[in-house]
């Protein structure tokens, strides 16, 4: 059984940077094909894509985001990282990461609330 949990601060100032990392037991996130999404879901908005790591490193992030999204990986320790550059409140959100596999997500993490604020 694959097992997803975000970890991070929950709290972040405007203008610094959010980190989170998602730690995958229970499965290799470099077993191919698989790959391994941040989304997030603002208070009373509908889920947004953010961004993906898949098997073999590569990366493609949502066009909005781009300017300010980073996603990385430690295949040593299963997990794969996200960071947002010069955050505001708009990017108060619930914070998932997910497995994809073809064109659905199979395996989700719980969530992480992160709220920017001063």
């Amino acid at each position: 059984q694959v097992q997803l949990q975000e970890s991070g601060p929950g709290l972040v100032k405007p203008s610094q940077t959010l980190s989170l990392t998602c730690t995958v037991s229970g499965g290799s996130i470099t077993t191919s094909y698989y790959a391994w999404s941040w989304i997030r879901q603002p208070p009373g908005k509908g889920l947004e894509w953010m961004g993906v790591i898949a098997y073999d490193g590569s990366t493609s992030y949502s066009p909005s985001l781009k300017s300010r999204t980073s996603i990385s990986r430690d295949t040593s320790k299963n997990q794969f990282s996200l960071q947002l550059s010069s955050v505001t409140p708009e990017d108060t959100a619930v914070y998932y990461c997910a497995r994809r596999q073809v064109s659905r997500y199979d395996y989700w993490g719980q969530g992480t609330q992160v709220t920017v604020s001063s």
